[in-house]
């Protein structure tokens, strides 16, 4: 199984499309989203080209092959125009014989961790920094931000492929 990571995209259009480039490049089965698709937020400069309204149809034009769970700029109103849920607050899947927890990172993070196993895995965006830590008994990961990359850290993007987490840089 192959898998690919992002989040917060914040509206930008160039960096959606670059995104949905590097997906048909790496052949994923599923793009999973980690929140905060369409709005900058308050604490965020304008990304690259933001065009919210263009996000809508780029990510509703893949809706079939995404998997998102909500970001803290991310809201009701954003799910009456995307085609695809965007509103859960975690996912969780099961990736060789370990259970990933996947959400945005504002309420469930490294700080305040859910019920986890020993080799259990947290994935969280929001932090716009990428990560791969581990922390007491489970694993931190973070695939970074695709449009507003913080600390020094580039435009980024997780694959997970053959029991192995890779991040990856976005081609800008």
């Amino acid at each position: 199984m192959k898998l690919m990571f992002a989040s917060d995209i914040h509206g930008s259009a160039y960096y959606a499309e670059r995104l949905i480039k590097a997906f048909e490049k790496e052949k994923p089965e599923r793009l999973v989203l980690l929140g905060d698709l369409l709005y900058h937020g308050p604490r965020n400069d304008l990304p690259k080209d933001y065009a919210p309204k263009k996000v809508i149809d780029i990510l509703n034009g893949m809706k079939d092959r995404l998997l998102c769970v909500r970001g803290n700029c991310d809201t009701e109103v954003d799910q009456m125009v995307l085609e695809f849920p965007i509103m859960a607050d975690y996912a969780v899947m099961w990736i060789d014989g370990r259970m990933l927890y996947m959400s945005h990172g504002h309420r469930v993070n490294p700080q305040n961790p859910p019920k986890l196993s020993a080799g259990d895995i947290l994935m969280n965006g929001h932090t716009h920094i990428p990560a791969d830590e581990k922390i007491g008994d489970f694993r931190y990961l973070n695939p970074g931000s695709v449009s507003i990359p913080k600390n020094g850290s580039t435009h980024s993007y997780m694959i997970y492929e053959n029991g192995v987490f890779l991040l990856k840089e976005l081609d800008i």
